[in-house]
């Protein structure tokens, strides 16, 4: 979404300091000295739901107050309980000392580059957090534009680009403080590097963006009652914020909205729900003026564009499931004017739709592989952009009307690098490129394919030393998504890197309820057929196992977000094939997720335990819910904190305290509760090698 995009350009510099892992076997040091306490006791409430004919018992509900004094006072415990465990593992000061080394590197994330202006956040191996900078030219000295540093003593505020003006002399930027997705939105003259009165209050924006005259922002946010679009007039005061779109829109629904590139036309995007099953488009033509008109409206389908001077170039999987580009005249917006210009491929999937220099740029997966192929306005081939291995495309990102692109590329063996594309001469060169302090030349990256419990083949990316020999012995850790139409594709972490690197095998399957094959793949793991993500998981466990890349003892599981209701589901469902489990941030108390910050955008994916259909299979797989007394659960470390403002960290509270009362196998439950740190982030460097400390720790200490 343009609104959306330009925000995402620090992110390669992010996903270096946050993807530092489990470096996993570095230190050589004895597991039976560790001495586990009992847990905390955790109180129990008969609080027992009827839903649709069946009791529904919930005896952790009181956890659900976060700010009540008692479930403060069990976090502190909780806290401390996990201190106690894991400060006892031996080798926890070299490890840690290892771990520094590797994430306190250099790095430089992608550039917008607006009229011989490159904004970009970079941040030194000394650093904390990244710094955003301007350089004038591409061979010009970098100036530092916004230092997040001095913003707090704790480290914890960081800032987000937003927006930046057509010539390049005014940025809108984001405070976030800890890891909340609410940010606060700044406005700051760029030539004089000090900010405007302006200020948009505290919020979840889906988007800000400049006017052409610079005189107007307009920007979409969240609100209790539904999201809404307003207009902020520079000078004004934002209480008086016009309120242009939104009215008759529900919670949940999201609203983005953002200014094309000429400053012409003002696009706003309604989503129904974040499974983005119908995508309307409206238009308002903020030259000649006029009211707001829907483009693309009550087509059950997803589309998402550009504005390329005055035509929408718009990629959709409408009638297309793997996707297709189209163009639209905004001016003759009437369906029969439509044209197709990149049809529908058989053997890919169209993950992107960008523009640069006139020409469109459209990144595919093709087998789970990334390739970008560039086309003229008409749709005619213009050639494809290569790439030095099997691996990632980020971007491609520029202007309609410049000459130039960049673009970051990534394997799980090719640390992030950041190429600027020559679109006449059709040539690149690196940008930047980050250096970790590892032989990654010793890995080899293999993908392999295994069948799910109903037959349906699942290809599945396996990492791991060249020569290994596949006896059984190694340490695995596993790890997927499996949902909202997202892909995992082949991307460098120190976590795979490290585990490598000392022997272990690391694996990543591609689960049905991603993008990898298009919109039957989504919507074969979504809703109702939720069950097939966690049978395609159990099934990868199984392959790894039946061909000795490693044993159950010896496998590890890690996934966040939906990835933490993935393996709270393989936790529940197969207690019995893994060592120890990593779960961070998650969804997993399925029938009641929706009455919370942001679940109500989920319902499209996961359905609503309010509807009778939807609660049976949801009720099936809800991992707080399929707990059994009793059952020799693996170790478990659980992860979350009080600044996920996307999922509650109520569900990660919920189970510890389930699972520390009813596992049976004697090992432990952790809860590593976090005050700042959140879905978005927030955590200095050092808070960021405590974590992966804490985890690596826990890991190590497990898969004897």
């Amino acid at each position: 979404m343009p609104a959306l995009k330009i925000s995402t350009f620090w992110l390669v510099l992010v996903s270096v300091g946050l993807a530092v892992g489990l470096a996993l076997f570095v230190i050589s040091c004895s597991t039976d000295s560790v001495d586990v306490p009992p847990p905390p006791e955790t109180r129990t409430v008969d609080v027992t739901d009827t839903l649709h004919g069946v009791a529904v018992s919930d005896p952790y509900r009181w956890l659900e107050d976060q700010e009540s004094p008692a479930t403060r006072a069990w976090i502190d415990a909780q806290n401390a309980y996990t201190d106690r465990v894991l400060d006892q593992i031996p080798g926890r000061p070299e490890l840690k000392d290892f771990l520094t080394k590797l994430i306190r590197v250099d790095s430089k994330g992608m550039p917008a580059a607006i009229d011989g202006r490159y904004f970009f956040f970079k941040r030194a191996a000394d650093q904390d957090l990244p710094v955003f900078c301007l350089r004038q030219g591409l061979d010009g000295e970098d100036q530092v534009l916004l230092d997040p540093h001095a913003m707090s003593p704790d480290k914890a505020t960081t800032v987000g680009l937003m927006d930046i003006s057509k010539d390049a002399t005014r940025l809108l930027y984001a405070v976030r403080k800890g890891g909340v997705d609410e940010t606060e939105v700044r406005l700051m003259d760029v030539d004089a590097k000090k900010d405007l009165p302006d200020v948009l209050p505290r919020a979840v924006y889906f988007g800000t963006s400049l006017t052409l005259d610079k005189k107007g922002i307009y920007y979409a946010r969240r609100e209790t009652k539904g999201p809404r679009v307003y207009f902020h007039a520079v000078g004004s005061d934002p209480v008086r914020d016009k309120l242009v779109f939104g009215e008759g829109f529900g919670p949940e629904m999201i609203i983005s909205a953002g200014v094309s590139e000429n400053g012409r036309w003002l696009m706003i995007y309604v989503l129904y729900g974040s499974a983005s099953d119908q995508t309307d488009i409206y238009l308002k033509d903020l030259k000649a003026g006029g009211p707001i008109f829907p483009l693309i409206k009550d087509i059950p389908a997803r589309f998402e564009g550009f504005l390329g001077d005055d035509r929408l170039f718009i990629h959709t999987n409408w009638n297309a499931p793997n996707g297709r580009v189209m163009v639209i005249d905004p001016l003759r917006p009437a369906q029969a004017d439509w044209r197709e210009i990149v049809p529908e491929r058989k053997d890919a999937s169209i993950q992107g739709l960008s523009g640069a220099g006139g020409k469109l740029f459209v990144n595919y997966l093709q087998n789970v592989k990334s390739k970008v192929e560039i086309f003229d306005p008409d749709g005619l081939p213009q050639g494809e952009i290569a790439f030095p291995s099997i691996g990632s495309v980020g971007g491609v990102n520029g202007l309609w009307t410049s000459g130039e692109a960049f673009y970051s590329f990534t394997s799980f063996h090719i640390p992030t690098a950041v190429y600027r594309y020559d679109v006449a001469a059709k040539t690149q060169s690196v940008w930047s490129q980050v250096q970790i302090p590892l032989d990654v030349s010793r890995f080899e990256v293999k993908q392999v394919g295994f069948k799910s419990k109903d037959g349906t083949p699942v290809p599945m990316f396996i990492v791991q030393a060249k020569g290994l020999k596949l006896d059984g012995s190694h340490r695995a850790l596993l790890t997927g998504y499996g949902g909202f139409n997202a892909p995992q594709t082949p991307g460098f972490s120190i976590t795979c890197a490290a585990w490598v690197e000392k022997g272990g095998v690391f694996a990543v399957p591609n689960l049905r309820g991603g993008g990898e094959f298009g919109e039957k793949w989504h919507r074969a793991g979504m809703l109702d057929k939720k069950q097939n993500v966690f049978d395609d998981f159990i099934a990868a466990a199984e392959f790894l196992i039946q061909n000795k890349y490693t044993s159950a003892k010896r496998l590890a599981i890690t996934g966040g977000s939906n990835g933490g209701l993935l393996v709270g589901a393989a936790l529940t469902q197969r207690p019995d094939l893994f060592g120890a489990v990593v779960c961070t941030f998650p969804v997993l108390d399925m029938l009641r997720y929706q009455h919370f910050l942001m679940g109500k955008y989920w319902v499209s994916e996961y359905g609503s335990a309010d509807d009778p259909e939807q609660f049976k299979h949801l009720f099936a797989y809800s991992p707080y819910h399929r707990v059994v007394k009793g059952t020799k659960y693996p170790a478990v470390l659980f992860i979350t904190g009080d600044a996920d403002t996307r999922v509650a960290p109520l569900h990660a509270r919920k189970m510890a305290a389930l699972l520390q009362a009813d596992s049976g196998s004697g090992k432990p439950v952790l809860l590593r509760y976090h005050v700042k740190a959140g879905h978005s982030g927030g955590m200095p460097v050092d808070q960021q090698v405590d974590n992966l400390t804490d985890t690596m720790s826990f890991l190590k200490w497990q898969l004897k």
